[in-house]
């Protein structure tokens, strides 16, 4: 792994050293194999910044938390996000590609529905589908919990932003969302930049799914504007905003539905991984787990969870923020260079690709200590560690961060908090989660567990329900073997 990057532009514009790339593939094989590994060897061998190549494209990789500041708050308009997005169909004019004067126009028009009071109001909608949920749910089930989060986090996202209630398309719209975010191209298709719209490919596959999302939000757009009713979501916003000087000019039918796409894919997709993730640590975690379990029990008394509740529960917002700085369901952010700039002594010229990884300045050993152990505790500020700005940015930073972090932490938080009073998540015997980072960062399998009481206070009770699931699922003694051993370290037997 050694040689130095080649000029981009001009001989004064040396880019950081990097990896030996192959022809026409560059570095993409190493890449695309193990992405998240790959990025964290390359900040062990090469330090604060790195140049790897995909394709013919020099990409550059920033490690250091003052990168993130430099980058996304001090001087956010030196660069882009304008061109991340290449398939024709794709969400181009929507809030996370748009740049400059027509971002700020827009993310103005629909700030309101994020406001805090607002997005409160949306605790309502929150509580009421999570409830409806875990209706479903009983000691004893086997629970595909990727498959359920998927479903409620669409469910309340569509409500709360766009006012209707998708829970009899739930299972058939979230495999057209697996479809469009989880279908990768193949190698040769990523290097050669081959677009085949068939079935098979991993593009076909985005681009079926990507019609069946159109027909659908196109259909909500029409209905709304033949609707009679006032409404103050999202979509009555967009309908509004102006496009530019002129308040008459109004946004047009495919930058709506860019927005609506962008609202309804980030806005569930981070939050249910977000969400599996928590439960998957607090199942490998019992003692995190039960103090957390302590504090809800303390505070709600087994009822409903409220905003104001969620105040009152600093080890809740420990166990999430520890959560997205290990598993951040955003892994990296990418921009070009808009304005030729200087980071760290490099110049970078206009049309650079900068790459940002959370996953890796999540986890830099010089600030986080022991980067890669689950300990809310280091969230308490009683404790005075000392996290450096920009270390930390699972909801991005500066003018781009996030619109939509308060809906999203309000609704994990709350369903965090709701599932946790009732049950005990145990994953099935032999679960490893494994990592899947594409758009998001998923598990590369979904986490199905066992439902146990939420506390523990009957372990014969949970003893018996755990055996008796693990023998009417297994059917050999050494299956039946690794099953016992579950049950002995749920216990810490």
């Amino acid at each position: 792994m050694a040689t130095t990057a080649q000029d981009i532009q001009t001989p004064k514009a040396k880019l950081p050293p990097g990896p030996r790339k192959l022809p026409y593939i560059g570095n993409l094989l190493s890449f695309r194999s193990d992405p998240l590994g790959y990025f964290q060897q390359l900040q062990r061998t090469y330090g604060n910044m790195a140049t790897i190549h995909i394709g013919k494209m020099p990409v550059v990789l920033l490690f250091r938390p003052e990168h993130v500041r430099y980058v996304l708050v001090e001087h956010p308009r030196f660069f882009s996000n304008s061109g991340l997005q290449q398939d024709g169909n794709s969400a181009n004019e929507g809030l996370l590609t748009i740049d400059g004067v027509q971002h700020r126009q827009q993310r103005r028009a629909v700030q309101p529905a994020f406001h805090k009071k607002q997005v409160e109001g949306y605790a309502e909608v929150i509580d009421q589908y999570t409830q409806e949920l875990l209706e479903n749910w009983q000691i004893g089930d086997q629970i595909d919990v990727s498959r359920d989060m998927q479903a409620l986090t669409l469910r309340i996202i569509s409500k709360c932003l766009f006012s209707v209630d998708l829970s009899h398309q739930l299972q058939a719209l979230s495999s057209v969302f697996n479809d469009m975010i989880g279908s990768q191209g193949s190698i040769a298709e990523d290097a050669l930049n081959i677009r085949i719209d068939n079935p098979i490919t991993g593009y076909g596959k985005r681009m079926a799914a990507t019609r069946q999302l159109d027909m659908l939000i196109y259909t909500l757009i029409a209905q709304r504007r033949a609707s009679k009713e006032e409404y103050h979501d999202v979509l009555s916003m967009l309908l509004e905003a102006p496009y530019g000087d002129d308040p008459e000019v109004k946004l047009n039918e495919k930058q709506i539905h860019d927005h609506i796409l962008t609202f309804l894919a980030a806005g569930h997709e981070t939050t249910a991984n977000a969400l599996v993730w928590a439960f998957y640590l607090l199942s490998q975690h019992t003692q995190v787990r039960a103090k957390l379990q302590d504090e809800l029990r303390n505070v709600l008394n087994g009822r409903v969870p409220t905003v104001e509740d969620l105040a009152q529960m600093p080890y809740l917002n420990w166990v999430l923020d520890e959560t997205l700085r290990l598993y951040p369901p955003a892994w990296f952010q990418a921009r070009f260079v808009a304005q030729e700039c200087e980071i760290d002594g490099v110049r970078l010229p206009v049309g650079t690709l900068l790459m940002l990884s959370q996953w890796v300045i999540h986890r830099l050993p010089e600030v986080w200590g022991d980067p890669d152990v689950f300990r809310p505790e280091r969230w308490d500020a009683a404790q005075g560690e000392n996290i450096p700005a920009g270390a930390y940015f699972p909801f991005g930073g500066g003018p781009r961060t996030c619109i939509g972090m308060p809906l999203a932490q309000l609704e994990a938080k709350m369903i965090l908090a709701t599932v946790l009073q009732r049950y005990a998540l145990q994953p099935l015997p032999g679960y490893v989660p494994g990592t899947q980072p594409l758009i998001t960062l998923r598990p590369k399998h979904n986490l199905c567990v066992t439902l146990l009481p939420a506390y523990s206070s009957d372990m014969k009770e949970q003893w018996t329900l755990l055996t008796r699931t693990a023998n009417n699922n297994v059917s050999t003694h050494a299956e039946r073997k690794g099953c016992l051993g579950a049950v002995l370290s749920l216990f810490g037997i």
